[in-house]
């Protein structure tokens, strides 16, 4: 009796260490065809994301160039003297070209968004904080103290181009 339970061990041993070791080899060939369909299913979405977020970053950079207090006065001129009515306007086209770029958010990162709407609050905050000094009476004083305060200082548009072109060289690492 021991002899045919020493034979069937015999022959189930073995059978049984090949079938783990099948097992074995099977689930890491597996994981190993899922972790490369993973793999390639994202870098396609990644080189089909590239040009959208190149475009977003382009967008931005000129939402920040439009937005840059030295061109805004040049391309706003004020439609009457009242200092107060020219601020609001101005105000009021950083908020629209603001509104118009909001969907770009998705596509950079979270740092850069607020980079970018803490430039745009900055001028916003620049061009108001002018306007409420009392020596400035006229829309064409209002605009003319904001270039001469900004004439050796870096405005809050080129810091933020200078992060979002920081983090469009980084793309190309990722790419």
């Amino acid at each position: 009796m021991i002899d045919k339970i020493i034979e069937v061990a015999a022959y189930t041993l073995p059978s049984l260490i090949t079938g783990g070791v099948a097992y074995y080899f099977f689930s890491m060939h597996t994981k190993n065809e899922e972790g490369r369909r993973r793999y390639l299913i994202h870098k396609e979405a990644q080189k089909n994301a590239l040009p959208l977020r190149l475009q977003a970053y382009e967008r931005l950079t000129l939402f920040m160039e439009r937005i840059n207090p030295t061109k805004l006065l040049i391309r706003i001129t004020p439609q009457s003297s009242n200092k107060s009515d020219y601020e609001d306007y101005l105000t009021s086209q950083i908020e629209v070209e603001f509104e118009h770029n909001l969907s770009q958010q998705i596509y950079i990162s979270g740092e850069s968004w607020d980079i970018v709407t803490t430039a745009k609050n900055a001028t916003i905050q620049m061009v108001r904080k002018t306007s409420a000094d009392p020596s400035i009476a006229t829309a064409q004083d209002l605009r003319e103290t904001i270039l001469k305060n900004l004439f050796d200082k870096q405005t809050p548009s080129s810091v933020a181009i200078a992060h979002l072109k920081n983090e469009v060289s980084g793309l190309w690492s990722e790419a």
